[in-house]
């Protein structure tokens, strides 16, 4: 036993030293490339490429500098430059970083009690519980976890009352409310009767607009058609153009010049773009010529059909836009309909390019069934993904099958290193790949299931995601891990097989101190070295990219985070530390290093690199925090099923207790903040005065004056409505300059009801902030922590097609083709602009022959 966990031991440090040696190489790579390739590694601050408020300033040249510069920026400057979604990330693992950092006070009583007179086990596996001989020592581990595990429910409480907060104010401060997504709400399964833009008015107050969702799949295909014709006709007059640059390089370097405008005289005949346009066995075609004879054919049916779009057939879905957020929220909270499974569900902060259109047609039994579909399908896959998943877990532990398999034994000889790789790193790689093949999958199976928005499938993915790394990177593994290093006993005595995997439970932790080691050195190295971004950009951009659109794409394209993948990885990890920080408590150490480094390439990347991905207002977030239970839950029934082999009848009643703590907190918190995260408080639209307009709230619309005018005209009671408007005034004016204030950001703006809540939001003691989150993390705190910019409305372009399907008002690409020295662009513009509309500014060619761009595109 004692030569199986040295090796486990050895494991865990070649792995170490592994990701060290990957953790430099990365790293020095990036400190050398950083400032060179600027593309690569700060495109926000160096070029053009996001709007000027989202330009964060340049990080000094410093090779070390830039990260005390990083860490010490402000929370402003975060949710600006990062989003609520990327701040909330960033928070996330910070607190648990904090919460690991926490969690190592334990070492003082568990590390003694583990090591000392124990059951002789050596290495890492001296120091869990896996070491303790005497029963009741356990008491130490019952209420150790008691103090642990309950001071990170408290955690949990409090970040969730900072980010109902942080939620409320962000999306009803002016810049959000004023968006026409946050006064737009989507209602699914609208019954017949009321598929109709006159009759829905009769539902609702305040209705400004209403898009019936319509399909016309003839109109969808006439415009993808018409599209692919345009960039067919574009690429191969790039292609054109640069076969004669390239001809006019060569008579040139020959001596021969080449002159005039006449294409012919640089491309002869049967050198120009060619394809067969009707299949394999056609023959090939002029491209040129025949995407300008097809394009005013497919684009005279598109006209045709977005004139006749009112006439189609209607999806059972509406948008509704209202005259405010108010009213907007007024209509998303109620009760529409009184039959059950209409009118719903109801959406709503969806902007019109975030809608998934093909799901606006699902009746409610389809709906049903489709996530029901969905689930079975993901389900499935889990189970059968176990089996790749466990023989990882085999491998971790493959030293323990020596004794029955002696065709394994040869293992033994390999040099400690060597066989530390081999149990150590190669397992943790393994699993990474294998948990790095799901998320395209798991994404169809979100639209599948119904999901409306790019936000939806996001959420579905978060939730089907976390689900499978759970029980695959985490059961799957620790079952076999730990079935596997007593196999043989099993085989000599099976009845003993719970007793014996209880017991071995806290050895497979080995396997995830290397895998959190993994994750915090290499994984975040390689994260800041973009290697995948070096490769896409300058090798696979240099064979692919042919047209200076591509090219310019290429360039200006800059990738945004999949928070639906990225959240669960960390949370799956978080429950991981979690569920062993009690029983095998070194992995805390481990997991505080990789989390920190992990929040240093996350901040650098979501700052300088990544543009923001369809904002959910940092819904992610309590998904998360919601989710992190389940390692509290699975180090406790750990911990009771460690309690029960080792009959320590005291320690299982209190652990009982503890877990039945756990659950009625977790019931408690989901009821209080569960419906209060989805919505947006009428307290927080509606103004102090009761009378002034805000951001959400614009009280009376013009509709309704010119009513209410109209009415007072012949009503009686007119002097007295005078007099009421005349108090309403006055108590308006008297709250005005009581109550009009100025924030942290200098933006004098109107007061909330929310804001009512005058006490001081500063304490300098750090206990008395931390265990009253009801007042320093309270509305308008939070309200302080959001940039300048969110009190400055968003400049909306009034749009009547806004929630209308996109081909409704897609319009003929304007083509992009390369100038050329010798003009012969200038004529291909002259001919083609009677077809499409094309343009060759700001593009050209370089010395080589090779198309460039010269600035964004002119259109």
């Amino acid at each position: 036993m004692s030569s199986t966990t040295q090796t486990s031991t050895s494991a865990v440090i070649t792995t170490l030293v592994a990701n060290l040696v990957f953790f430099g190489i990365f790293v020095t790579c990036f400190l050398l490339l950083r400032l060179k390739f600027k593309r690569i590694y700060s495109p926000k601050s160096s070029f053009d490429l996001v709007p000027e408020d989202k330009k964060p300033e340049p990080l000094p040249a410093d090779p070390f500098r830039w990260i005390y510069i990083l860490l010490t920026k402000p929370h402003t400057f975060i949710i600006q430059h990062c989003g609520l979604d990327g701040y909330l990330f960033l928070r996330y693992l910070l607190v648990l970083a904090s919460c690991f950092i926490f969690g190592m006070l334990m070492y003082m009583v568990l590390l003694p009690v583990n090591a000392a007179h124990g059951a002789g086990h050596q290495g890492f596996d001296m120091l869990s519980i896996s070491n303790v001989k005497y029963k009741g020592r356990y008491y130490a581990h019952v209420f150790v976890g008691w103090a642990f595990y309950g001071g990170i429910v408290f955690v949990i409480y409090r970040e969730l009352f900072f980010y109902n907060s942080l939620r409320t104010a962000a999306i009803s401060s002016p810049k959000n409310a004023s968006k026409v997504s946050a006064r737009t709400v989507l209602f699914q399964s609208v019954p017949n009767p009321l598929l109709d833009e006159k009759q829905f008015y009769k539902l609702f107050n305040g209705v400004k607009r209403i898009y019936v969702a319509r399909t016309s799949r003839k109109l969808e295909s006439s415009v993808r058609r018409r599209e692919a014709l345009c960039m067919k006709l574009e690429a191969a007059e790039n292609k054109l153009l640069k076969t004669a640059m390239k001809a006019k390089l060569k008579a040139d370097k020959k001596g021969t010049p080449i002159e005039g405008t006449d294409i012919n005289s640089y491309v002869p005949e049967n050198k120009r773009p060619r394809h067969k346009s009707g299949g394999f066995f056609s023959k090939k075609v002029d491209t040129i010529n025949y995407c300008l004879e097809e394009i005013p054919k497919v684009d005279a049916q598109v006209k045709e059909l977005q004139k006749t779009y009112r006439s189609s057939k209607v999806k059972n879905s509406i948008f509704v836009e209202f005259e405010d957020q108010y009213t907007a929220q007024l209509a998303y909270q109620a009760a529409t309909y009184h039959t059950p499974l209409r009118m719903g569900p109801a959406t709503t902060n969806v902007a019109p390019e975030e809608v998934y259109w093909p799901n606006m047609r699902m009746y409610w039994w389809e709906q049903i069934f489709r996530r029901f579909t969905s689930i079975s399908f993901i389900t499935a896959l889990v189970i059968f993904w176990a089996i790749p998943v466990a023989f990882v877990g085999v491998i971790s532990n493959i030293t323990y099958l020596t004794n029955k398999l002696p065709w394994l034994r040869w293992i033994l000889n390999l040099p400690d290193q060597l066989l530390g790789l081999v149990t150590g790193l190669l397992p943790t790689i393994l699993l990474a790949i294998l948990m790095a093949l799901l998320p395209i999958f798991i994404r169809h199976m979100a639209k599948v299931a119904g999901a409306v928005s790019l936000q939806q499938i996001e959420l579905f993915t978060q939730n089907a995601y976390f689900g499978f790394l759970i029980i695959n990177s985490f059961l799957v593994v620790t079952i076999a891990s730990s079935a596997t290093s007593v196999v043989t006993q099993i085989i000599d005595k099976p009845s003993s097989a719970m007793s014996l995997l209880a017991t071995n439970l806290p050895k497979s932790s080995n396997f995830y101190i290397s895998y959190v080691t993994l994750q915090g050195l290499s994984i975040s190295s390689a994260s800041l070295f973009q290697v995948v971004g070096l490769f896409l950009y300058y090798i696979l951009g240099a064979l692919l990219d042919s047209t200076v659109r591509k090219k310019w794409a290429r360039f200006s394209g800059l990738g945004a985070p999949g928070w639906g993948t990225t959240f669960p990885v960390y949370t799956n990890i978080a429950c991981i530390v979690f569920a062993y920080s009690v029983i095998s408590p070194l992995i805390l150490a481990f997991a505080t290093v990789a989390f920190l480094l992990v929040y240093i390439a996350f901040a650098y990347n979501l700052a300088y690199v990544n543009i923001e991905a369809p904002e959910t207002y940092g819904l992610h977030y309590p998904r998360a925090l919601f989710q992190t239970f389940t390692g509290i839950y699975l180090g406790q029934v750990c911990m009771l099923g460690i309690f029960a082999v080792g009959k320590g009848w005291g320690p299982i009643v209190l652990q009982a207790i503890g877990i039945g703590m756990t659950v009625f907190a977790h019931i408690n918190l989901n009821q209080a903040f569960d419906h209060l995260i989805h919505v947006v408080p009428l307290d927080c639209m509606k103004p102090l005065d009761g009378v002034s307009n805000t951001a959400s709230f614009k009280g009376r619309s013009e509709y309704q004056e010119k009513v209410l005018s109209k009415r007072r005209r012949h009503n009686q009671l007119h002097k007295e409505l005078q007099k009421d408007e005349e108090k309403n005034l006055e108590v308006k004016d008297g709250l005005a300059e009581e109550d009009v204030f100025a924030d942290a950001n200098e933006h004098s703006i109107v007061p909330l009801i929310a804001d009512r809540d005058f006490k001081s939001t500063t304490h300098h003691n750090f206990l008395v902030r931390f265990f009253r989150p009801d007042i320093y993390m309270n509305y308008r705190s939070a309200k302080s922590l959001l940039p300048a910019t969110y009190n400055v409305e968003a400049e909306m372009v009034p749009n009547k097609h806004a929630y209308d399907m996109p081909s409704v008002t897609a319009q003929k690409p304007t083509l992009w083709i390369p100038r050329d020295p010798m003009g012969l662009s200038t004529v291909q513009v002259e001919e083609i602009s009677k077809v499409v509309d094309v343009t060759d500014e700001n593009a050209g060619f370089n010395e080589k022959g090779k198309i460039v761009y010269l600035g964004k595109p002119p259109f």
